[in-house]
């Protein structure tokens, strides 16, 4: 079973990979960088603990399924987040700054 203090430091990491990357692949929005990357952080809080506790222990999802559902969930939530988020991103841009994001880390 994950633990809270496992999902700390996994959530950590995964802010400390993936915010320099969503705030160097917007880099020329008008929002300014410490934004984008408060913007980051806060896409990764509402869809990180899902990944971590609620996903693993969906009945019927294997390892393998629950991994690529929650992957998929991270994917898709941050992309559309910066979507409404980011005004003037296009749907192919968010989804495209989520999906490098997500795959770094």
């Amino acid at each position: 079973m994950e633990t809270p203090h496992g999902w700390l430091v996994a959530f950590l990491i995964t802010v400390a990979v993936e915010t320099p990357i969503v705030v160097a692949l917007t880099r020329g929005h008008p929002t300014a960088a410490g934004r984008r990357a408060l913007i980051a952080v806060f896409a990764q809080l509402v869809t990180h603990p899902l990944v971590w506790f609620v996903f693993p222990r969906i009945v019927g999802l294997t390892g393998r399924s629950s991994l690529a559902l929650s992957e998929l969930w991270a994917w898709l939530a941050e992309a559309a987040f910066y979507g409404v988020v980011l005004p003037g991103i296009s749907p192919a841009r968010a989804l495209g700054v989520s999906a490098i994001a997500n795959a770094a880390s």
